[in-house]
């Protein structure tokens, strides 16, 4: 295991306090449940940022109390959250089968969970480390865990998804059912249904009977700027078993070649439930959808959104929620959005994860680091 010394001295913090002005969008036709919180409530300061090389992604973010987990593209990091002092490393040395971390999680009993490119889904218990890899994992690509009340895992791959409940994996794929192999996100509704977001559109599961919703049923927004098709590099298929061949080839790049936006229809990066049971895709080019059930209704640049192809979304204690796009960071409060870009503050425009911690800071990945943003009126971290 590299120090957490060593490592310190290539992660240091940078005390940039950058002070940002968001400025809101007005949405034209609000149509939510949620609580409607004031301009004043989440105006938010860039304080500092953490490099993790100038290659890495940063691919997921996971509040563990006082800690941070950090996933990138060369391995999992714990940070202290108050002082921002790294605390360990964990990289293929360690136990992980890749440095590659997609997800990471926490189940009930206090197991952590690492999703990762190629190298299964990994368990970190009791400093005790465990794979799952196909054939009793659907696929050794895992992007996401959701969890149902009574524990059992539901895990997001680029070949179905995986049912665990502790003692054995059961797996779906699209002979089953879902609507495209490859699922990027995955969560667990009110009623323990499985709703998940893929390459293909998305699909809900009750354990019995699977819905699907493409764009269309009213998934995504129209391709109004006439956007040619972005590229979905993959190769091979479900039938591939050999574990040793590249099957995927993981492609974060939304642009052609000429450098402009690209638009996917049915694809889906991200997804939540809020509260009141309502789903929010983001998707890839179509902005943010939003379905309550019965209806449908699409959030773009023109409403206000940062930017139309959606990594992020995860929920604001105080009600609304923050979402990661292709230009920055936004929040939505059910009435508008506030929007933060690197123009004003941000490292990359290109946010991939973002989780708000219990004291009210925002953390958020990118290429090469994790920024921390402070609210206005906050003193900075001791």
């Amino acid at each position: 295991m590299i120090s957490a010394h060593t490592w310190m001295k290539k992660f240091l913090f940078l005390s940039v306090l950058l002070t940002i002005e968001f400025t809101g969008c007005q949405q034209k036709n609000p149509a939510t449940n949620m609580n409607q919180i004031s301009k004043a409530e989440i105006q938010y300061k860039a304080f500092d940022t953490f490099e993790t090389g100038a290659n890495t992604y940063v691919r997921s973010l996971a509040i563990d109390g006082p800690f941070l987990w950090v996933g990138t593209s060369l391995g999992a990091m714990k940070i202290q959250r108050a002082s921002g002092v790294l605390l360990q490393t964990f990289t293929q040395k360690d136990g992980l089968k890749s440095p590659y971390i997609f997800t990471i999680s926490t189940s009930k009993e206090g197991s952590k969970w690492f999703g990762t490119n190629a190298g299964g889904l990994s368990r970190l218990y009791h400093e005790k480390w465990e794979t799952y890899l196909p054939p009793e994992l659907a696929d050794s690509w895992v992007y996401q865990i959701a969890y149902q009340n009574d524990g059992v895992m539901w895990i997001a791959t680029w070949n179905g998804i995986s049912r665990y409940d502790g003692k054995a994996f059961t797996n779906y794929r699209v002979k089953d059912g879902l609507v495209n192999p490859w699922v990027y996100a995955i969560a667990v509704d009110r009623d323990q249904s499985i709703w998940m977001g893929t390459e293909g559109g998305v699909n809900r599961f009750d354990g019995k009977i699977w819905q699907t919703f493409t764009h269309k049923d009213g998934l995504g927004g129209d391709n109004l700027y006439h956007l040619q098709q972005g590229a979905r590099i993959h190769n091979g298929s479900e039938m591939l078993q050999d574990l040793k061949l590249l099957r995927h080839k993981h492609n974060l790049n939304t642009l052609d070649e000429e450098g402009k936006e690209t638009y996917n229809e049915n694809y889906v990066f991200s997804l939540m439930i809020d509260p009141e049971g309502v789903k929010w895709f983001g998707t890839w080019g179509g902005g943010l959808s939003r379905f309550d059930g019965k209806e449908w209704k699409n959030f773009t640049t023109r409403d206000g959104l940062s930017g139309n192809v959606v990594y992020a979304i995860t929920p604001d204690p105080a009600g609304g929620f923050w979402i990661g796009t292709n230009h920055g960071i936004s929040h939505y409060n059910g009435r508008e959005f506030v929007n933060i870009s690197k123009k004003e503050g941000l490292q990359n425009d290109d946010i991939y994860t973002l989780v708000e911690d219990s004291d009210g800071i925002l953390w958020a990945g990118h290429k090469a680091g994790v920024t921390r943003l402070l609210p206005m009126n906050s003193k900075a971290p001791a």
